[in-house]
């Protein structure tokens, strides 16, 4: 998942890691995916209702992509219409004038990732206060309670993804050497949920010693810190980057050190990591949340929502671990295509 999703809530990453699980915004507790369902009777309750959808996504990518073929063929099963799908361009004021826009079009529910919770609460509000049912990725805007003005939140098991990237870290390595650990420098809910969880893992390996720790606040920096860790700590074994962006940096400062021996571990699959990883490059070993499902459980969330069914406040969805060995396999599930051409003949050919 790209990892901008603006967040005021670094309090709760340290509360995440001491406690083993991903907490909500105002520390809730997590429920799982697979407990949001819907029942025959309310699929048919829902159908012939005309009701509309509108889902206004933070940016373009392979997990918007994925999260909205997801919504949209939940909300097809329920006879809803999806009336809109816009992009903010990672800029808060356009999503409020696309969130204007598209309330013209009177939508009954809206999916969305929320920006900037501090200045979305305002923009946000005019569609609480239409009676919009709202369901939101990650965050909400800043002052909104669960159950009041908006249905819930749907995200990922960022400790799990956390936990999933230090035990492909360790697996690299044999569980022994010295590693570094680049972390997201900004407060940005879901990346320091995640960036905590690998660190209080790694603590778990006593062969492990992180001897590294230095933040990143622009992904394009990510080969020059990475350069200045392997030239400043020669012993380092693998590095984990906090996303694929950052990823691709850091294997590029890899190769331009001659260290083909540095094992490279990173959150949310991008083709050039998995090109990477699948040739018997750095790359190690990709975490992945599952962004199809995200979609699917949020047009749930919504549709409950519309029957004024109760809905739990904070979801998460699972993560899984990419690896050579079943890219193919988790790449679909995650993303709910197959790989790309180049990634697919990469794949044959290590057959």
């Amino acid at each position: 998942m790209m990892k901008q999703f603006v967040g005021l809530f670094v309090a709760v990453a340290s509360t995440c890691a001491l406690a083993g699980v991903t907490t909500g915004p105002n520390g809730e507790q997590p429920t799982p995916y697979t407990q949001v369902t819907l029942k025959p009777e309310q699929t048919k309750a829902l159908q012939g209702k005309q009701y509309k959808a509108a889902i206004l996504m933070h940016t373009t990518s392979d997990f918007s992509s994925a999260l909205i073929k997801g919504a949209k063929e939940v909300f097809a099963e329920q006879g809803i219409a999806v009336v809109a799908v816009t992009d903010a361009e990672m800029d808060s004021k356009k999503q409020r004038t696309d969130l204007e826009t598209v309330l013209a079009l009177k939508p009954d529910v809206i999916i969305s990732l929320v920006i900037d919770p501090v200045s979305g609460a305002a923009a946000f509000r005019q569609a609480s206060d239409k009676g919009v049912k709202l369901v939101f990725i990650s965050n909400a805007p800043q002052g909104f309670k669960p159950g009041k003005d908006y249905a819930g939140i749907v995200t990922d098991d960022l400790y799990g993804m956390g936990k999933a990237a230090a035990e492909l870290m360790a697996g690299s390595i044999g569980g022994k050497g010295d590693v570094a650990l680049m972390y997201h420098a900004a407060n940005y809910y879901v990346t320091n949920q995640r960036d905590a969880a690998v660190k209080s893992e790694l603590a778990k390996y006593p062969g492990i010693k992180v001897i590294a720790n230095k933040g990143i606040a622009n992904p394009n920096d990510g080969e020059v810190i990475a350069g200045a860790i392997l030239t400043q700590n020669p012993s380092v074994k693998a590095i984990y980057a906090p996303w694929d962006a950052i990823a691709e940096g850091v294997t590029a400062a890899a190769r331009a050190a001659g260290r083909k021996d540095v094992k490279v571990v990173t959150m949310d699959l991008g083709a050039a990591n998995a090109l990477d990883m699948v040739k018997g490059g750095n790359v190690a070993g990709i975490v992945s949340d599952l962004p199809y499902d995200m979609g699917k459980t949020l047009a749930r969330m919504g549709a409950l929502a519309l029957l004024n069914q109760p809905t739990p406040p904070f979801v998460t969805v699972d993560a899984i671990k990419v690896t050579p060995a079943n890219l193919a396999t988790q790449w679909q599930k995650a993303l709910s295509r197959t790989p790309p051409d180049a990634i697919q003949k990469a794949l044959a050919n290590r057959k």
